[in-house]
């Protein structure tokens, strides 16, 4: 997913992307849908399947 998709799914949350940068905007929607911040910290080892983020964290 690209930066301006992230950017129109973080502006439906009511979150300002400002100068986030891309890890710091899908945690923070992460942290809006109820789920634990974790994208680009599994580290290649990940239990949640159905995570929008999934492929793109452990890539």
């Amino acid at each position: 997913m690209n930066l301006k998709e992230i950017k129109g799914i973080a502006k439906k949350f009511g979150i300002a992307p400002r100068s986030m940068k891309k890890a710091e905007l899908i945690q923070a929607i992460q942290k809006a849908e109820n789920n634990i911040p974790c994208f680009g910290t599994a580290n290649g080892d990940c239990d949640q399947d159905k995570c929008l983020w999934r492929s793109d964290c452990l890539k």
